[in-house]
């Protein structure tokens, strides 16, 4: 229904910064909820943040203050800005339309570490 790619991952330097992207496909992308999600090793998948149609926010505690979801509905994408990372944060980030998921992406690995 929805085809979601990440990308923007990488290995950072705890106190850095990355954004991630997830292009998406789909006629009606602007009336999406979206999402960001994350799954380290042997953890279970989290929803770290989320954004509405109209521009809504909500994040998770653990990223709230460092990390920023964002929208451009005519590029049909889904950014996360992520500063200050810490490397509880490393995991595989995700994108999904929260209130209707798709099948998981691939995902991309964000791996915090010095």
């Amino acid at each position: 229904q929805v085809q979601l790619v990440e990308s923007g991952g990488g290995l950072v330097q705890p106190g850095g910064s990355l954004r991630l992207s997830c292009a998406t496909s789909g006629s009606i992308f602007s009336i999406y909820v979206m999402g960001w999600y994350r799954q380290a090793p042997g953890k279970e998948r989290e929803l770290v943040a989320r954004i509405t149609g109209g521009g809504s926010t909500n994040y998770a505690d653990s990223v709230k203050g460092r990390f920023t979801i964002s929208r451009d509905n005519a590029k049909n994408t889904v950014y996360l800005q992520m500063n200050s990372l810490k490397p509880e944060d490393t995991a595989v980030y995700y994108c999904n339309v929260v209130s209707n998921m798709n099948s998981w992406g691939k995902g991309t690995l964000v791996t915090v570490s010095s």
